[in-house]
């Protein structure tokens, strides 16, 4: 009989505690209910910025919240990554992660950081191609002839990048692996520079993102040969992919995407996940994207956390395969 009267009291003894509780999900249903902090691993003024601005501001709408950019620039996107990392996992602090952060610097060099278990994937933004382009003076009109005349000249030719260890670096060791015709690096310090020296004939080629190289395309300063991605450039139409032109795993691009600390629960992850897309989607987004050449390119939390799997396995076999090592 005692025991049959305790646990018939038992609910109402335990229920007041369990009522002075939070509820996990009952937060989560809430979010977000105050401002946001999404880090940005560049200085002000850079075309990332840009992307990482133009988004916020539609989507601060979206959630109904506020969203503060803050500009983590310094160690190639580890100061950004760390303090990203270390963040309450609540969905109130993002970073905008791309190729550098969590594909070609984690493949290069040792990082302070699990570009992948120490963060949870929001969502892609969208990518821009880099472009295969060539000094003008060259006696080379197209990929093909491109390729001849670095087999006719092997250990002859040249290319800058925006520094070691860079997407524009491993992009061309990456075409210089599969064709099997090495090419001398020349790192600088950004990619105005790099461009500078293919036009004033210093080197001889260069794999830039689209956006830096289309002025001196246009102005026939830069001969353009080939692209990365899975599809043509609309700002260059004529100019055939890679994988077009037979060389496999070229879809390789400068992505832009959300990522928050490990840990986000599922429905906050669900909730920043749709109301991104719903960005992206709007019809005038890929317009405002255009002056990077951004194109959107809406996923799922899973499919975004995949992309980013394959892309920094990618970077790390090629390093690996190259010898390519910044430590």
């Amino acid at each position: 009989m005692q025991r049959r009267a305790f646990l018939q009291t038992a609910p109402i003894l335990l229920s007041p505690a369990l009522a002075a509780r939070p509820s996990p999900a009952g937060a989560q249903q809430g979010f977000p209910d105050k401002p946001l902090r999404y880090i940005v691993p560049v200085a002000p003024g850079g075309g990332s910025d840009l992307v990482g601005r133009t988004v916020c501001e539609r989507w601060s709408r979206l959630l109904g919240q506020q969203i503060v950019v803050e500009n983590q620039g310094g160690g190639g996107g580890v100061i950004a990554c760390q303090s990203t990392a270390r963040a309450a996992p609540d969905g109130y602090t993002l970073m905008q992660g791309y190729v550098a952060t969590h594909g070609t610097s984690p493949a290069t060099r040792k990082v302070p950081y699990d570009p992948i278990k120490d963060f949870t994937p929001i969502g892609m933004i969208g990518a821009t191609p880099n472009i295969l382009v060539i000094d003008p003076k060259l006696p080379v009109k197209d990929f093909k002839e491109f390729v001849a005349y670095l087999k006719a000249n092997q250990g002859k030719i040249s290319y800058g990048s925006a520094g070691a260890g860079s997407l524009t670096h491993l992009t061309m060791e990456l075409m210089a692996q599969q064709l099997g015709t090495p090419l001398t690096h020349v790192a600088y310090r950004g990619v105005a520079p790099a461009l500078t020296d293919v036009i004033g004939s210093q080197t001889q080629a260069a794999f830039p993102g689209l956006a830096a190289s289309l002025q001196h395309i246009r102005s026939g300063r830069l001969r353009a040969l080939a692209i990365t991605g899975k599809s043509r450039a609309s700002q260059m139409p004529d100019v055939p992919t890679l994988e077009e032109l037979g060389l496999p795993n070229f879809d390789a691009v400068q992505w832009y995407g959300v990522v928050g600390p490990a840990g986000i629960p599922p429905e906050v992850v669900r909730k920043l996940n749709d109301t991104l897309n719903a960005v992206l989607k709007a019809p005038d987004m890929r317009e405002k994207l255009a002056g990077e050449a951004v194109e959107p390119m809406p996923m799922t939390a899973a499919e975004f956390g995949a992309y980013m799997q394959r892309d920094l396995s990618r970077w790390t076999e090629l390093a690996k395969a190259q010898n390519i090592s910044l430590d």
